[in-house]
């Protein structure tokens, strides 16, 4: 069953304005918020369940933001994720994690920032759960390399 629409903005906007923030500078992801939860608003009725509809916006933000950065520089494939000071807890994570690839940096910002599981992460990343569980230890054993 579906919640209201309503309750389920009130339960992600923030989280998914801080997640877009970590990714595109802050005009830009506020605009790519509200653009998120326009498609989330159009293809709300035409869910079949209530289930997964977190990783279902941050998979909507995902593709919103990759969309925004491929407008402002075609040439590019993936994104470079850009770090914002002025963002909450997961500042230090978004520090941490600048230099590591695009997709590695995505599963463990999600994973450890955001507490989404890896079948979520990979429905982010247009991948499987499998996928995302390797991009994510990837990308720890990396940050365990650079920082030790």
């Amino acid at each position: 069953m579906l919640p209201p629409f309503e309750r389920f903005y009130e339960e992600h906007r923030d989280e998914i304005l801080g997640y877009l923030r970590g990714l595109l500078p802050r005009d830009a992801a506020e605009d790519a918020w509200q653009e998120t939860f326009l498609r989330a608003l159009r293809g709300y009725s035409s869910l079949q369940h209530g289930r997964h509809l977190r990783a279902w916006v941050f998979t909507i933000a995902h593709r919103v933001a990759i969309d925004d950065v491929r407008k402002r520089r075609p040439q590019t494939a993936l994104p470079e994720w850009a770090v914002e000071d002025s963002r909450p807890a997961y500042a230090e994570l978004g520090d941490l994690t600048r230099d590591l690839p695009p997709k590695e940096r995505v599963a463990v910002v999600l994973r450890y920032g955001y507490d989404l599981d890896y079948d979520q992460i990979g429905e982010v990343l247009e991948s499987s759960g499998v996928a995302a569980r390797q991009a994510a230890s990837s990308g720890v054993r990396r940050l365990r390399k650079e920082h030790r």
